[in-house]
C-alpha cells in the first residue's frame, strides 16, 4: 500500500474540499450580470447582430445585460489605461459576472477585433482580477460552411483568463443567409444552438457567481500569499 505521508504539502495552505463552500448561506437576488462583447466594426456586421440576439435571449431568460461597442478602442498598448474606451471596457468587466463572445472566423482564427478587447481585460487590477471565476460563453459566425476555428480559440483565451466556460457553444455558417433585412436572425437550427448556449450560460452563472471565489481559490496561491506573509513578518522583526 502506497504512503500518504506527504512532506511537500504545505498543510497551512492546505484545504479540503467542502460542500458548505459550494452552498453559500447568502445568495445574489439580483439578476445574473452578462456582457456582450462582438469582433466586428462592419456596418452590418453579423457578429453584433448575433450578439443582439443573444442579449435579447438573456434578458428573456432574466438576465441584465450590457454590449460593448468596439469602435474606438484603441490597439493594446496603444493608448494609456484611462483612454475612455479601454475604462469603459474595464469596469464592464468587473460588473460582469458572465460574458458572451462572439467573433467572425477570419483566416481560420478569431478577430483581431475581439482579440484586442479581450487583450484590454487584465487578469488583476490591484487586488481585483476581471474575469477570474465568472463564466463565459463562445459563438462564431462564418461566411462559409461551418467551422469551429474561432471558437475552440476562445476557449483557450477563456481559460487562460480563468473564466468557466460553458460546455456548449454555437458556429453560425453562411451567416450572410441567417439574418433578415431588419437584422433578425431567421428560425434554424442555428438559432435553436443559440438558445441552448444562453440558457447554459445563465444556469451556470446562477450556480456559481455566489461561490466563484471559492472554486478558484488555489493551493498555490494561498501557499505563495502565506509567503509573502512570512517574508513581511521577518523584515518587520529585523
Amino acid at each position: 500500500m502506497a504512503s500518504a505521508d506527504l512532506p511537500n504539502l504545505d498543510e497551512q495552505a492546505f484545504e479540503r474540499p467542502s460542500l458548505e463552500g459550494l452552498l453559500p448561506a447568502q445568495r445574489a437576488a439580483h439578476a445574473p450580470r452578462i456582457l456582450l462583447l462582438y469582433g466586428s466594426v462592419r456596418d452590418r456586421s453579423y457578429s453584433r447582430l448575433l450578439t443582439e440576439e443573444a442579449a435579447r435571449l438573456l434578458r428573456r431568460m432574466g438576465a441584465e445585460t450590457r454590449i460593448y461597442d468596439p469602435r474606438g478602442l484603441p490597439l493594446p498598448d496603444g493608448a494609456p489605461e484611462d483612454h475612455s474606451k479601454v475604462q469603459e471596457l474595464r469596469e464592464l468587466a468587473q460588473w460582469a459576472e458572465g460574458m458572451v463572445w462572439t467573433s467572425p472566423e477570419r483566416h481560420g482564427a478569431m478577430s483581431s477585433i475581439l482579440k484586442a478587447q479581450i487583450d484590454w481585460i487584465p487578469l488583476s487590477v490591484g487586488a481585483i482580477r476581471p474575469t477570474q471565476g465568472k463564466t463565459l460563453a463562445v459563438m462564431q459566425v462564418s461566411g462559409g460552411s461551418q467551422s469551429f476555428n474561432a471558437v475552440n480559440q476562445m476557449r483557450v483565451l477563456g481559460r487562460w483568463m480563468r473564466m468557466i466556460t460553458v460546455p456548449n457553444q454555437s458556429s453560425v455558417a453562411k451567416a450572410f443567409t441567417e439574418f433578415d433585412e431588419a437584422g433578425r436572425m431567421k428560425p434554424s437550427s442555428y438559432y435553436d444552438r443559440v438558445v441552448d448556449v444562453m440558457e447554459e450560460l445563465v444556469k451556470f452563472t446562477l450556480m456559481t457567481r455566489d461561490c466563484a471565489g471559492y472554486l478558484v481559490n488555489r493551493y498555490s496561491e494561498r501557499c505563495e500569499s502565506a509567503e509573502e506573509l512570512s517574508q513581511r513578518v521577518h523584515q518587520r522583526s529585523i
